[in-house]
């Protein structure tokens, strides 16, 4: 079973920031929604998913050194975009087991009480 960070901040319980930036492994697992940057320039907050999506730090640094097969490393989600706060997609992501799978039931969600094509 996957649990939230132990100790967050007194800053992290109180932030609930709509995430600015998705990362996204190509090639399988990890997902990353970032909400803040810290001063330093590598640490950023947000909801992480490497099999288990837990809120918390991670870097920026790791991310963009991790190397893939063919060449590919960690990719931006240039398309993403969202109003919800963090919270939201935390408490999504751990209902669905996985950021993915509640990315697509949040934007289902959104999009459902619109008509038209």
């Amino acid at each position: 079973m996957c649990y939230a960070a132990a100790h967050p901040s007194a800053a992290e319980r109180n932030a609930d920031h709509v995430p600015a930036v998705k990362f996204f492994n190509p090639l399988g697992q990890g997902v990353w929604l970032a909400t803040e940057l810290d001063a330093d320039g590598d640490t950023m907050f947000g909801l992480a998913d490497l099999g288990c999506p837990e809120v918390g730090s991670f870097s920026l640094l790791e991310m963009t050194s991790v190397r893939l097969p063919f060449g590919m490393g960690i990719e931006r989600d240039i398309l993403f975009a969202t109003d919800l706060p963090i919270s939201i997609w935390a408490e999504a992501a751990h209902r669905a087991g996985n950021i993915r799978d509640a990315e697509s039931i949040l934007y289902h969600a959104a999009h459902s009480g619109r008509s038209g094509a």
